[in-house]
Formats: C-alpha cells, structure tokens, sequence
C-alpha cells in the first residue's frame, strides 16, 4: 500500500488534533474532580464556624441530612441545629476523603473525627460519612449526608 503525502499529513493533522483536544479535557476534568473536595473542606470550615451563610449555600434545598443516631433533618433543620450555639467543634477533622464522580453527581465518603462541646462536657465524635453532591449550575449543593457508626 502506497500512502500519498496528502494521506500523510493528514493523518498527522488528525492525531494532532486528538491529541490537542485530549489535553483540553484533561485539566477540565481534573478541576471538576477536585471540586467536590473544594466543597467537602468548605463544608468542614462552615461546621466549625457554624456558618449560616455557608451551609446555605453548599446544601441543595431538597437536603437529607442524616445523622449516626438515626435522626434525619431537612436543610432547614440541620441549618438552625448546626448554627444554634447548643453545640460548638472544638477540633474537625475529615480523615481519608475519597471522591467520586458519577455524571452530575459526586459521593464522597471519609471519617469525621472531632471533639464537640455541648453543656460545657467536651465529647470525642468517630463516624463515617457518606455525602452525595450534584453539580447545580456551577457549584456543587448537599443533596443527602448520612453519618454511621464505625467499627472500633
């Protein structure tokens, strides 16, 4: 088989150009990997700020926000429980944090270890987490939390 120049810089152009496209995709889905992540740390900082403002605006308005005790609260109620004074982080940390993307969605699991303070008794905190986010416009909204007890 005989290949002409024509053939040939054709095929060139053409591989060229996948490559280039490749390139182009690359970063965007990295970025969009590492924006469930972004939205993971923002909501451990609002937890331990008992941000209002914040936990507005990570958490969709269809939230499930479920507890390990088994008590599930709508974006409403976790907001005025989060932000009430009753309880205050005295250390959060979100510990082995995995990512997955799942079309417009991303479930991120991870341990949640801490120390809370309520009725000035200070109560070390060891769950597992599990948060489904989807991607509304431009940024990433809790749609459900679920805690649970881990094995010790």
């Amino acid at each position: 088989m005989r290949m002409s120049r024509r053939s040939i810089a054709a095929s060139g152009l053409g591989g060229a150009a996948m490559l280039a496209a490749h390139r182009v995709i690359l970063p965007a889905q990295a970025a969009d990997e590492q924006m469930p992540a972004e939205a993971v740390e923002a909501f451990r900082k609002a937890m331990i700020a008992s941000d209002h403002a914040a936990f507005d605006a990570l958490c969709a308005a269809q939230l499930s926000y479920g507890h390990s005790t088994g008590k599930i609260q709508t974006k409403e109620e976790f907001i005025a429980d989060a932000t009430s004074g009753k309880a205050n982080w005295k250390a959060l940390e979100f510990a082995n944090v995995r990512n997955t993307l799942a079309g417009p969605n991303a479930i991120s699991r991870f341990t949640l270890n801490g120390e809370l303070e309520s009725d000035a008794k200070v109560t070390p905190i060891g769950i597992g987490v599990l948060m489904v986010w989807q991607k509304q416009g431009n940024a990433w909204k809790l749609l459900a939390r679920q805690g649970f007890k881990t094995e010790t």
